[in-house]
């Protein structure tokens, strides 16, 4: 027998000895466990930590999420039976529900103890059909902490149909929308082979992006300036600044520089007199604990989470993490909410932690009670540590950086929610000058409170009262000396574009979505190609804008933000009991239909844009456009289909200095971070900033660049760390307007 076969036959003989083995130990351990109760939850590190809690008297087994779904090649929805689904076991977890079935079998009770939210809710009525159950008990805990099981396990109840009725709404509306329109996209679409795709609410979020967009072409900037006068009392040296605001009665508006040296000019020699002195005192509260969303919008403000990173971490601190000799242990509560409410023994416990740590000072005389947003669910508590206690330093060595570095977010957050005011004294200055009238505004913090653990991050740079520098003493009729009168331009700013934290924000504000689907819609949009995220916000692409127009044009109701903040609302009044989910679903559909029938008969086509390039073909010198394709973006020769020489996109025509053969290829990381790598796949060259193609004249190292944040010059240096060679240029005008390869 050759020497191959022989060890195919050793290798199957050794896989049948491990399956034998395997269920072997099964047999074993259903036989241990028999006659035992049974919990089923959704992951295996939840198992570890309510094992952890529960001990001996329970089993408990994993159903590793859903179990079944709509089946993936066909719509699988009886539009003409009451929109009946059909539903196929997922192949994947065939072996979890034989598995799960043999333990059921044997067990007195079975708890269903998936997430405690509409899709977990839908999970364990999945479960309870494909196990063929017949009373199976719903049990569904905030936190997994002992207290928090245990009082579950006292109290369950059945499943919620309600809950499921709107979970299966949902999903019958997504798989209608996208199983519909999507092929109406493929048949209207010409000049690509990439598949395109529509969903009910993920379109909607490309609308308000691509409108912001056309918003910020359409802005047209005008020009002003202002006059600042850098003030310090006679007496002793403390400079400050005042702002130019009054001339007489009348509000000052400078439009022009020739405006701005007039005034000026009737400064000349002027002399400075405080004409007003106003101080308040003002409490500054702390903000509520985290929701889902405002817990996404800070780990993107301040850590640079994506929502999705946020999620599958903060999924593994609900879920349990193991600390050593104390076993997995839950660091959080649920994460998805949009309840701002605390349990009294948190409360209890943060504000006993708050006078042991800080004192009685930093102790409000009442624990704080939150409200709730308007359309907010509020079907679960706040996100908070499950034990304030367990400090973020005192489970540092047992967590991943990015673990704790959300852990302690969410750790000062609810501890800071908890803790007494601020109290600030801002104080108003007002300064006459001749006829004009300056103001200055100064902060000092009386007594920080809150602020001394946690201050929330802003999606804008405008400073916070609480931030502005103190003011000296100053005094009605005191003279002050002029060092310095600054005229500076300006030019007014289009709305910002947006980015993961204020997108999240306006998603809410809209109504559009709910916790559990934020972070699916962001990454979405980005994995279909209709948005790229560059330098941290949003931008369409052609084919998202281009995509986004004919959607709107045949599905103006659909595709609109009130209309699916409505159908959210429907939702909820499902799971509430106050609809019922078939009559939704028809209400939705006979208009839906109507709209699709006419776009099927329209003859607009969707022609997937052509972006211009600086490239030129290497084949026949004709300038290069970037295309899309089945396998995403290319640049393809512009005199197809005479030519058809096609590059991969984001090439720099920079032979690859590690193996000469590729070329070195500009790409994006998910943060929409550039960095740059070979062509080839099996070449390593990988790098944050771009080469430029030339050799390092001291090491003869690859050389790399960047540009300022400011666009306004250039560095040169060796990509070898130990090499200290650099060199700066100034950029052009016309450079300065060009996409910078990378940002100091």
């Amino acid at each position: 027998m050759p020497r191959a076969t022989s060890r195919k036959a050793q290798g199957n003989s050794r896989r049948g000895q491990t399956q034998r083995a395997l269920r072997a130990a099964a047999r074993e351990v259903t036989q241990n466990e028999q006659g035992k109760p049974l919990i089923v939850v959704e992951s295996p590190a939840k198992t570890r930590t309510l094992k952890k809690i529960l001990g001996d008297g329970y089993r408990v087994e994993a159903s590793m999420g859903h179990v079944r779904d709509l089946p993936e090649k066909r719509l699988g929805v009886d539009i003409r039976n009451h929109f009946q689904p059909t539903y196929v076991t997922l192949p994947e977890r065939r072996e979890v529900l034989q598995r799960l079935k043999q333990a059921a079998a044997n067990a007195p009770t079975v708890y269903l103890a998936t997430d405690p939210d509409r899709e977990g809710e839908a999970i364990a009525w999945h479960i309870q059909q494909a196990l063929r159950l017949t009373n199976p008990l719903r049990i569904e805990f905030n936190e997994i902490t002992e207290t928090a099981v245990k009082r579950a396990l006292q109290h369950p109840r059945p499943i919620d149909m309600n809950r499921v009725n709107a979970q299966q709404a949902r999903r019958i509306l997504d798989r209608l929308v996208g199983y519909e329109v999507s092929p109406l996209l493929w048949r209207k679409t010409r000049g690509g082979k990439k598949p395109l795709s529509a969903g009910r609410v993920q379109s909607v979020a490309v609308r308000l992006i691509v409108e912001r967009e056309r918003e910020i072409r359409a802005f047209v900037p005008e020009e002003y300036w202002k006059i600042t006068a850098i003030l310090t009392p006679l007496d002793e040296e403390f400079p400050f600044e005042a702002e130019l605001r009054q001339k007489g009665d009348q509000k000052l508006e400078l439009k022009t520089e020739a405006d701005a040296n007039a005034v000026l000019t009737e400064l000349k020699g002027a002399r400075y007199f405080v004409e007003s002195v106003e101080k308040r005192r003002k409490k500054r509260n702390p903000p509520p604990p985290f929701i889902t969303s405002t817990l996404q919008q800070e780990a993107s403000r301040k850590l640079g989470f994506s929502a999705k990173r946020t999620m599958q971490i903060a999924q593994q601190l609900y879920e349990g993490v193991e600390l050593g000799e104390e076993g997995s242990v839950a660091l959080i509560t649920y994460m998805r909410t949009d309840s701002t409410r605390v349990s009294e023994e948190a409360q209890k416990a943060a504000r006993a932690f708050i006078q042991q740590r800080y004192g009685t000072n930093y102790l409000p005389p009442a624990a704080r009670q939150y409200k709730a947003r308007e359309g907010a669910q509020d079907a679960h508590e706040a996100i908070r540590p499950t034990q304030v206690a367990r400090t973020p330093d005192s489970v540092r060595p047992y967590l991943t950086p990015d673990q704790y570095r959300l852990y302690d977010l969410i750790w000062k957050r609810f501890l800071a929610s908890q803790m007494a005011s601020a109290e600030l004294e801002v104080t108003s200055v007002d300064i006459r000058a001749k006829d004009y009238l300056f103001r200055a505004s100064g902060t000092v913090v009386l007594f920080d409170g809150f602020m001394t653990l946690y201050r929330e991050g802003k999606d804008t740079t405008e400073r916070d009262e609480e931030e502005l520098p103190p003011l000296p003493a100053l005094a009605q009729g005191e003279e002050l000396r002029l060092i310095e009168l600054k005229p500076s331009q300006h030019f007014t700013q289009p709305p910002p574009r947006y980015t993961e934290a204020t997108l999240v924000k306006a998603l809410e504000q809209h109504g559009i979505g709910r916790p559990s689907t934020y972070a699916t819609i962001l990454s979405t949009i980005q994995e279909r190609g209709y948005v790229v995220l560059e330098n941290r916000t949003f931008k369409p692409t052609p084919l998202g804008e281009v995509v986004n127009d004919y959607l709107v044009k045949y599905f103006p109701d659909l595709f609109d933000v009130p209309f699916t903040a409505h159908m959210e609302s429907e939702l909820d009044e499902i799971e509430q009991g106050q609809a019922e989910w078939v009559q939704v679903l028809h209400e939705f559909y006979q208009p839906f239909r109507q709209q699709l029938e006419a776009a099927k008969a329209g003859d607009d086509v969707i022609v997937i844009p052509t972006v211009p390039t600086e490239r030129h073909c290497p084949t026949c010198g004709a300038p290069m456009v970037q295309r899309s394709g089945r396998f995403g973006d290319f640049l393809a020769c512009s005199r197809y289909p005479d030519c058809k020489t096609t590059l991969p996109a984001g090439a720099t025509g920079i032979p690859c200095p590690l193996c000469g053969i590729g070329e070195v290829v500009a790409r994006r990381s998910k943060k929409g971070r550039p960095y740059y790598r070979c062509s080839r796949r099996e070449c390593q060259l990988w790098l944050w900033d771009k080469p430029t193609g030339e050799k390092c004249p001291t090491c003869d190292a690859l050389l790399v660049e960047r540009v300022d944040k400011r666009r306004t010059r250039r560095l040169v240096f060796c990509s070898n760390p130990a090499c200290t060679y650099r060199q700066e240029e100034r950029l052009t005008a016309s450079e300065t307007e060009r996409e910078v390869p990378a940002e100091l």
